[in-house]
């Protein structure tokens, strides 16, 4: 078999992890940018929301469109693990169709040029990873599946009950990569806060924070994904006590009127949310990001209006704004009362417009500080400015901050964390000079 190889990764950064898991397995190849050269092209596919199919599946028509007569073309996860039958139906254009199951052995199924759908649950315990995109942070997958009931979400059709990974399988895997030069690390899953309550313990992530802190050369590290339900005021103070784990809190609530929480099966209501989200807004140097859904059915203007109220007044540095997709498999696609594409969409502009202006001053409130960032590259703005990131900030996702790298005598090393002062804000980039190098 000829060896170049092009892979995209869509969706989530969990399914970044599983694509790394392949590029691990394919090590042989040569990576290339031109699908036209390829002679295998893999697409790991997302599943969750309509966007998400029709993204996946349009990537994978446009590149079988250009490439080569003799290569592979593989569809691989979740799309293809939850529309298995009806895409191998329906798209011939694909070679070798692949879901959840099975991403340490891609090299096997090319090999033989079959598709697989294996019903073990692939949890990436000693499988090797190509880390992309950075040479000091990586993503550490923590569980796959979800024992939720959110009304909205068909991920657990899927992707199966909660199963975490081991505390020793994760340690071996930090450890491994603080080795390889990797300091900063984002601890990922579907449902983070019920780590290891598959396994009779309550509150794995505790547990996690201990075993990491005790590994030396790992120097900043956050949770994403956390569970309203099933994250406690305990694993919020030991997260405020780590040294390691930043004040880093990512909590998809997805709406904030009691009703509509209880239509939606969040198992938490008003009250207690707000007692979470509280508490972590009081704690120092406290970043609090969130998610929220319009258009859910029988949402109310009066519900609408008492969301849009709340994230305007709260104070989240960050806030994803999702329109409702009613998906098969899921209690809310049985529901009456299903709101109209047009006041969906012109609910999640007014929300998104909220969302723009609290990221705005969010990014004000940084300005006249002085705090650690991580210097990525030079930028695409000014071949004098490089691309920067706040330490606490996960990647890709909360921003970027120009630095002049000529403000010092000596130049400024990629990947090595500084004490910068944050000086001002162009349009959502902020800029900041490097006090100390």
């Amino acid at each position: 078999m000829s060896n170049k190889l092009h892979i995209v990764s869509l969706g989530c950064t969990k399914n970044l992890v599983d694509t790394e898991v392949m590029m691990g397995r394919l090590k042989n190849f040569e990576l290339t940018d031109n699908n036209d050269e390829a002679d295998v092209i893999i697409v790991n596919t997302c599943g969750f929301i309509d966007a998400a199919k029709e993204e996946s599946i349009n990537t994978v028509l446009s590149l079988h469109e250009a490439r080569k007569d003799d290569s592979l073309l593989v569809m691989a996860g979740c799309l293809s693990e939850r529309y298995r039958e009806d895409l191998m139906e329906q798209i011939p254009e694909v070679d070798i169709f692949t879901g959840v199951g099975d991403y340490d052995k891609i090299d096997e199924l090319l090999q033989a040029k079959e598709s697989r759908f294996s019903d073990e649950v692939f949890l990436i315990d000693g499988a090797e990873r190509v880390v992309t995109g950075s040479s000091y942070h990586a993503y550490v997958k923590l569980s796959e599946g979800c024992n939720q009931t959110c009304s909205f979400c068909a991920i657990p059709s899927f992707k199966g009950k909660l199963n975490s990974r081991d505390l020793d399988s994760i340690a071996r895997e930090v450890k491994c990569l603080v080795d390889k030069g990797y300091y900063d690390f984002s601890f990922v899953s579907q449902d983070s806060s019920s780590y290891l309550r598959d396994q009779n313990v309550k509150d794995g992530l505790s547990l996690l924070i201990q075993r990491i802190e005790l590994i030396e050369g790992v120097k900043s590290a956050r949770i994403l994904y956390l569970y309203p339900s099933t994250t406690s005021m305990t694993l919020l103070k030991n997260i405020a006590k780590s040294e390691v784990f930043h004040n880093y809190f990512d909590m998809p609530i997805q709406h904030i009127n009691d009703d509509m929480l209880r239509m939606m099966k969040r198992g938490f209501g008003k009250e207690k949310t707000l007692e979470l989200l509280n508490y972590m807004r009081s704690l120092p140097n406290s970043f609090v990001r969130t998610s929220f859904i319009v258009g859910h059915p029988n949402e109310t203007q009066e519900m609408f209006e008492e969301m849009c109220e709340f994230a305007s007044s709260f104070g989240f540095d960050r806030m994803n704004i999702f329109s409702y997709s009613d998906e098969e498999t899921t209690s809310a696609h049985e529901m009456d009362g299903k709101i109209s594409d047009e006041v969906k969409a012109h609910r999640a502009q007014i929300l998104g417009d909220i969302a723009s202006e609290a990221t705005k001053k969010s990014l004000e409130n940084e300005v006249g500080k002085e705090l650690e960032i991580v210097i990525d590259g030079e930028s695409d703005e000014h071949e004098y400015l490089l691309s920067a990131r706040e330490l606490i900030w996960a990647p890709d996702i909360d921003g970027e901050i120009y630095v002049n790298d000529r403000t010092k005598d000596e130049d400024l090393e990629f990947t090595k964390v500084y004490k910068a002062k944050i000086t001002g804000l162009v349009g959502n980039i902020l800029t900041a000079t490097v006090d100390n190098a």
